[in-house]
């Protein structure tokens, strides 16, 4: 049974940092790409960042490129988003996807996090 168990979410005064966990169970984690997606409040889904199976690749909006890093951990089966000089804009419920696909960048996904809320104010 796949589960993705999201965690790290709160409230952050801008330009503050967060760093989100996403701990998969269920299947052979190493073996899919990744994703962080988030949802603002009154938008649509928008695509945050992904990853390869290994790591070594990383991509991202251009609304977060140098202030997000992507990362994961094989070895523990987790995946993780760095947030640094967060900024309002930046409040949304992030979700951490898994791609449906084994070893495939499809833009196609089967699971997801329940989300977690991520609140920057002052």
């Amino acid at each position: 049974q796949v589960q993705l168990v999201e965690s790290g979410g709160g409230l952050v005064q801008p330009g503050g940092s967060l760093r989100l966990s996403c701990a998969a169970s269920g299947f052979t984690f190493s073996r899919y790409w990744m994703y962080w997606v988030r949802q603002a409040p009154g938008k649509g889904l928008e695509w945050v960042s992904k990853i390869n199976t290994g790591g070594g690749t990383t991509l991202y909006a251009d609304s977060v490129k140098g202030r997000f890093t992507i990362s994961r951990d094989n070895a523990k089966n987790t995946l993780y988003l760095q947030m640094n000089s967060l900024k309002s804009e930046d409040t949304a419920v992030y979700y951490c996807l898994k791609g449906k696909t084994v070893g495939a960048d499809d833009g196609e996904f089967d699971y997801r996090t329940q989300g977690t809320q991520v609140t920057v104010s002052s």
